[in-house]
């Protein structure tokens, strides 16, 4: 992960977490636990505005960060070998908690809502 996407992704986990002092905005908390419903739903089918391959990436990123196998192992290179990682967990997290506000927005008019259509 090149320097500045890292950057804006520090910045949109930051900007995140930071959402909850507005008004109406769910709080890092609310997501969180919005998280295991928002994958149940999307595995139903119920859920469907995450797609297949932001899904797919997602899973990926988890397996990286518990993998003991890494692209820079901290063993050889201590600093450089735990930013690759955190680089990850930090997309990971900036990328679900966006999903979450807009899973939680779903959720709230879901009775509105037929396979990702407003139904009138």
């Amino acid at each position: 992960m090149r320097k500045s996407n890292r950057a804006a992704a520090g910045a949109a986990a930051w900007q995140a977490v930071n959402d909850g002092a507005r008004p109406g905005a769910p709080g890092v908390w609310e997501r969180v636990g919005a998280v295991p419903r928002m994958l149940g739903a999307r595995l139903r089918g119920r859920y469907t505005e995450i797609p297949a391959s932001r899904m797919m990436l997602f899973i990926l990123a988890l397996v990286y960060i518990a993998s003991p196998i890494d692209a820079v192992p901290e063993l050889f290179i201590p600093f450089l070998g735990l930013a690759d990682d955190i680089g990850v967990a930090v997309w990971l997290t900036a990328g679900l908690m966006s999903e979450t506000e807009r899973f939680l927005q779903w959720e709230r008019g879901a009775t509105s809502y037929v396979q990702g259509h407003v139904v009138d």
